[in-house]
């Protein structure tokens, strides 16, 4: 654990630049980074997320809580975010539907969400979370190398990402498929090594009328918040890899000048699972 802190913090520094120019007050943002998990697999890489966002607060100026209990989910404690962070998180994350209610008022009252690479996994049975994020996890090909491209390089959040991006990783995919994100980056599949019957069996099977791209970053202005969401970054190893880092903290300065002000009078809903006002 030690080794990758070191180098995370090392990574951080070398991009510190990057953001000098930025727009956003860091000392006026407090974010939430959510690392709970459901019953299922969990990933190695949520203590390297969360302690990589921790020393990004530490560079740029805004502070970082870290937690895996549920009960922070309540109006009361979500106000002091600008956003919540949630770390590859999978299944059911919340104990109870009141917390489900307060996580779903928090973004109705224009709170900033950022999800990174499983996050598609999260919820899969509660319809309002699958729409905020644009649909749910169905398959995600072996880890491998294969290329990534960005299609919205004027996207605030892309500054820095690479236009085309070789990289090894897990390429998601989606089903019950919401309208709404609007996709800023996406996976080639068609690079994805598919020698194996079973390998190009399961592809065709999910990429459903995809061509050649699946979404690997979007945006999604929803129901009053912000959300921000990645597939990309299933080893830890990437906690520590300078250009991941600046990809992740793409999604965070947008969000962080999107989110500006929480105003829990357009908070509509009364129960966790209410139909959308649109």
């Amino acid at each position: 654990m030690k080794k990758f802190l070191v180098l995370s913090l090392a990574a951080i520094i070398c991009f510190q630049t990057a953001f000098a120019q930025s727009k956003t007050n860091w000392k006026q943002v407090r974010v939430l980074v959510y690392k709970k998990n459901g019953k299922g697999f969990i990933h190695d890489n949520v203590p390297y997320a969360a302690q990589a966002i921790i020393d990004l607060g530490r560079q740029h100026g805004f502070k970082v809580d870290t937690s895996s209990d549920a009960s922070v989910m309540t109006e009361a404690n979500l106000k002091q975010y600008r956003m919540l962070i949630f770390t590859s998180t999978n299944n059911d994350v919340f104990d109870t539907d009141a917390q489900r209610l307060a996580f779903r008022r928090y973004i109705e009252a224009g709170g900033g969400f950022v999800g990174v690479h499983s996050v598609t996994g999260t919820e899969r049975h509660w319809e309002w979370f699958k729409m905020m994020l644009g649909g749910t996890f169905s398959w995600h090909a072996r880890g491998q190398k294969f290329t990534v491209r960005v299609i919205d390089p004027k996207h605030p959040s892309m500054k820095g990402t690479p236009a085309v991006w070789e990289r090894f990783d897990e390429c998601y995919f989606a089903k019950e498929i919401w309208p709404g994100p609007r996709a800023l980056m996406v996976n080639d599949f068609s690079t994805i090594d598919t020698s194996t019957a079973q390998q190009k069996n399961l592809l065709d099977k999910h990429k459903g009328n995809l061509e050649r791209y699946v979404p690997s970053a979007w945006v999604h202005d929803f129901d009053g918040g912000t959300t921000w969401c990645t597939t990309l970054g299933h080893g830890k190893e990437n906690y520590s890899d300078p250009a991941y880092l600046k990809h992740l903290m793409g999604g965070i300065e947008y969000v962080a000048n999107a989110a500006k002000k929480l105003d829990f009078s357009k908070a509509y809903a009364t129960r966790y699972d209410q139909e959308v006002k649109y």
